[in-house]
């Protein structure tokens, strides 16, 4: 994997893209300056918290992180717990989780996927799409809403975004030009501690603003072969555009890893799940996954200290993104 850029992004589309506000476009830049050494410092501590375990996720969020695409592969469906479905592409990721009282989707993908990743891939998986009770947008980019207007004309769920992403989602930059995406009918309001409650099924959002104004992070149980773990996604990662965020976005994210490693803790997070599983070796996972024997370990269950190796990964990183602008 390249972390230095991402090839294929003209001008022009980036512009169009960047206008709505909405798209995690990494392109290229002109070569680094040289390391200070604040910033060495900042990615050794990334790298002593890696460990063996996140020594991708540190060569991404440290180094020069590139964003997803529309046109990123598609990996094959797939069940990854008891209650537990990804679908999408490699650069965004679906989750579909099952409850007593229907489905819940974390975010719904682009809208050109629609019908044929999204509900293909759940189709195949064996899950009803009528079965859709509830969207939980984890923040107002296009990549992670789009899917969503489909999905309420054809199926009517209740839909959930945080009020700045709605308000994001609603109102758009307007610093260039380009074609609007059509929005979400405006539903429930995601809140910080509020529950998201489907059956027998509750999800705790988590509020960590810096990706976007309303970015939401995740927290939820999950089972495997019938044993409750709790995951956790952030649901506003680091992409491409820290590298453009101006400082005072960048010390706002920095008090959102800081939470979210709090809410984490606290909850005995010990499942590590993303909707951008660029940085992740996803598909490798979901491979080994696939190949488990009986008694072998989920690969997507860390441990708990595991898990806050990868925060703190994500927090040492983007203090050396920080201080690469000192």
């Amino acid at each position: 994997m390249s972390f230095g850029k991402r090839v294929g992004v003209t001008p022009a589309l980036f512009a169009a893209l960047l206008s709505a506000g909405f798209a995690n476009v990494a392109f290229a830049q002109a070569p680094a300056k040289p390391d200070s050494p604040q910033v060495q410092a900042d990615i050794a501590k990334a790298m002593k918290a890696a460990g063996t375990t996140w020594t991708a996720e540190e060569k991404f969020f440290c180094g020069r992180p590139m964003g997803n695409r529309a046109d990123d592969p598609i990996f094959e469906p797939v069940k990854l717990f008891d209650n537990v479905y990804a679908i999408g592409r490699t650069g965004t990721a679906v989750y579909a989780i099952t409850t007593s009282a229907g489905i819940l989707l974390i975010d719904s993908g682009y809208a050109a996927d629609v019908e044929t990743i999204l509900l293909a891939g759940m189709k195949k998986l064996g899950l009803d799409p009528a079965q859709v009770k509830v969207i939980a947008i984890t923040h107002g980019h296009v990549d992670h809403f789009a899917g969503t207007p489909y999905l309420q004309q054809h199926f009517h769920p209740q839909v959930y975004v945080s009020q700045p992403d709605w308000d994001l989602m609603e109102h758009p930059p307007t610093a260039a030009k380009g074609p609007a995406p059509v929005i979400p009918q405006h539903d429930l309001v995601m809140t910080e501690g509020k529950p998201i409650v489907l059956g027998d099924f509750k999800m705790t959002p988590v509020f960590i603003p810096g990706h976007t104004p309303g970015s939401m992070g995740l927290i939820f149980p999950v089972k495997d072969n019938g044993k409750t773990h709790m995951a956790a996604i952030f649901g506003g990662t680091m992409m491409g555009s820290v590298l453009n965020d101006s400082l005072d976005a960048l010390e706002t994210y920095k008090k959102s890893i800081a939470h979210f490693k709090a809410e984490t803790m606290k909850a005995k997070v010990d499942v590590e799940l993303q909707n951008h599983p660029l940085y992740e070796n996803f598909p490798d996972k979901a491979a080994t996954l696939k190949q488990r024997k009986k008694g072998e370990p989920n690969p997507f269950v860390v441990g708990r200290a595991n898990y806050q190796g990868f925060v703190d990964v994500m927090a040492a990183c983007l203090d050396a993104q920080i201080d690469r602008r000192k």
